[in-house]
C-alpha cells in the first residue's frame, strides 16, 4: 500500500486527540502520515516518531487584538481559517511537488472546521476526506440552526427554554448548539461554510458507532451525498495521552488506588470550558456536601479571565474533610476505566462522553456550550447513562445529583444501562462483524481507490 496521507487537526485539545488516533489507525494499516499544523498548540513531534509533521505560521504571534483569543471561539477559528490559507496552500503545494521517490499523496483528511481547505484541494485536484470530531447528532442540530433561528427558538426566551424541538426530538430549545462568540452572524456564516464545504468533499467521517447513532447515521445519509464512514470510538485503538497538550499528573492514579470501588466521582470540565468564581463556589460546595469521595481536575484557565492557580471557598477543605484529591489535569482514559471510579461529572465534550461510555461509566452532565447540549441530552434522554443538571450550577442540586447517582436505586439502574451500552461499543469494534471494523475496511479501500 505505502500511500501518503496528509492531516490537518484543528488546534484544540479536543479535535487534536482524534486526528492523532486516526492518524495512527490509518498508519497501522500501512499508511505514510503527514501532518500538517498550526504553530498554535503545535504537538510534541518527539512522540510520534513515526509522522513527519510541517509547522505552519498561523498568523496569531502578530495578532494584539482579542480576535486571537479562545474567549471568542467562533471568532478565533474564523481568524485561523483567513490566517492559514496562503501558509496551508504553500506547504501543501510542496508536498505535492515533491514526488521523487515518494509515493503520491491519496488524500487530505482535515477538521470539519478548516473549510478553507476544500477549495484548496478542488485546485490541486486532490480529493479532501472532512473529518468531524464532534457527534452525529450535533451536526444534524448544526445543519437545522437557520430553521431554528427562523422559528425565534435561538432567542432561548425562558418561556421557551423547556420546550422540546419537534424538529429534532429528543433536544429541547437549550438544547441548540451555539459556539462562543459575541456576534450570532459572525457562527451562522461560519456553520454555514463549513456544512457547505463538507459536503462538497469526497468523504465524511464520524468518530462515533453506528450502534450508538444508528438513527443519526440514517438522517446524516438524507443530508449529505458523500460517502460516509463511522470509524470510533478512535481512542479505543489508540490511547489520548500523549497528545495531550496538558502536562498529567499521575498522582491521580496512585490516589484512586486507595479508594474503595465505584466510590469515586471524577469531575473534570475539560480543557476549554470556562466559569465564574460564583459558578466555582457552587461547584465546590455541591461536592463537599454530597459527603462522597472525589478527584477533581481545577486546570488553569477553568477560571474566566485567569490562568492563576484556583483559590477554592473559604471552608471547603474543611468541609471535604480529606475525602478528595485536586489535580491540574488527570490522565482521563485512565481514571475512568479505574475501579474506584464511580460516576463521571463532566462538560459533555464528545471525547470525554465517548470515554465516559466505553468504560460503563454513568455521567453527570453540566454542558458549557457547542455540541455539549446535544451530548449531554443524548446522555439523559435517548441512552440514559446519566443525569443533567437542569438547573445549571447549584450547590443543592449538585449534592443530590450526586447521591442519586452514587448511592441511590436510580443509580444503580443508570450504571446497568451504561454497562449493557458499554459492551455494545465494544462489539462494533470486533475484527468480525463489527460496524465500526467494517467502516473502517470500506474507509481504507475508499482511500486506496482514489
Amino acid at each position: 500500500m505505502g500511500r501518503r496521507l496528509v492531516l490537518f487537526p484543528v488546534p484544540f485539545q479536543g479535535h487534536i486527540n482524534p486526528m492523532i488516533q486516526l492518524a495512527n489507525l490509518l498508519h497501522s494499516k500501512g499508511f505514510t502520515i503527514i501532518i500538517i499544523h498550526t504553530k498554535f498548540n503545535s504537538p510534541d513531534q518527539s512522540k510520534y516518531p513515526d509522522f513527519t509533521f510541517h509547522i505552519i505560521p498561523d498568523g496569531l504571534a502578530e495578532e494584539h487584538d482579542d480576535e486571537a483569543s479562545t474567549s471568542d471561539i467562533t471568532l478565533f477559528l474564523k481568524q485561523l481559517n483567513f490566517n492559514c490559507f496562503v501558509p496551508f496552500r504553500e506547504c501543501l503545494a510542496n508536498l505535492l511537488s515533491n514526488v521523487e521517490n515518494e509515493d503520491p499523496i491519496s488524500c487530505l483528511i482535515t477538521d470539519t472546521n478548516w473549510y478553507f481547505t476544500q477549495d484548496i484541494a478542488d485546485g490541486f485536484k486532490l480529493p479532501r476526506i472532512a473529518f468531524r470530531t464532534c457527534s452525529i447528532c450535533c451536526f444534524l442540530a448544526y445543519q437545522l440552526l437557520p430553521l431554528f433561528r427562523e422559528k425565534g427558538y435561538l432567542q432561548k426566551q425562558d418561556s421557551q427554554l423547556e420546550v422540546r424541538l419537534t424538529e429534532f426530538p429528543p433536544l429541547k430549545v437549550k438544547d441548540i448548539p451555539f459556539m462562543k462568540s459575541r456576534d450570532h452572524r459572525v457562527v451562522d456564516k461560519f456553520i454555514r461554510q463549513m456544512i457547505e464545504k463538507t459536503k462538497a468533499a469526497s468523504g465524511l467521517i464520524f468518530n462515533s458507532s453506528k450502534e450508538l447513532e444508528e438513527n443519526e447515521l440514517i438522517k446524516i445519509g438524507q443530508h449529505i451525498c458523500i460517502p460516509t464512514f463511522v470509524l470510533g470510538p478512535l481512542h479505543k485503538y489508540f490511547p489520548a495521552s500523549s497528545s495531550s497538550l496538558l502536562k498529567q499528573d499521575r498522582t491521580a492514579i496512585s490516589w484512586l488506588d486507595k479508594q474503595a470501588p465505584k466510590s469515586v466521582i471524577f469531575v473534570s470540565f475539560g480543557s476549554i470550558a470556562e466559569m465564574d468564581e460564583a459558578q466555582l463556589s457552587e461547584v465546590a460546595w455541591g461536592i463537599a456536601n454530597s459527603k462522597q469521595p472525589f478527584l477533581w481536575v481545577i486546570r488553569p484557565g477553568l477560571l474566566q479571565n485567569s490562568q492563576e492557580l484556583v483559590r477554592l471557598p473559604n471552608g471547603f477543605l474543611e468541609a471535604e474533610d480529606g475525602r478528595g484529591y485536586i489535580v491540574k489535569w488527570a490522565p482521563q482514559q485512565e481514571v475512568l476505566a479505574h475501579p474506584a471510579v464511580g460516576a463521571f461529572w463532566t462538560h459533555s465534550g464528545w471525547n470525554s462522553t465517548l470515554e465516559s461510555i466505553c468504560e460503563g461509566v454513568p455521567m453527570i452532565c453540566s454542558p458549557f456550550f457547542g455540541d455539549q447540549m446535544v451530548n449531554s441530552r443524548f446522555v439523559n434522554d435517548v441512552w440514559k447513562i446519566g443525569v443533567q443538571l437542569e438547573k445549571g450550577l447549584a450547590r443543592g442540586e449538585i449534592e443530590m445529583v450526586i447521591r442519586r447517582l452514587m448511592s441511590e436505586k436510580e443509580g444503580e439502574e443508570i450504571r446497568a444501562t451504561a454497562m449493557s451500552l458499554k459492551e455494545k461499543i465494544n462489539s462494533s469494534l470486533e475484527e468480525h462483524g463489527g460496524s465500526s471494523n467494517q467502516s473502517l475496511e470500506s474507509f481504507i479501500d475508499y482511500i486506496v481507490s482514489l
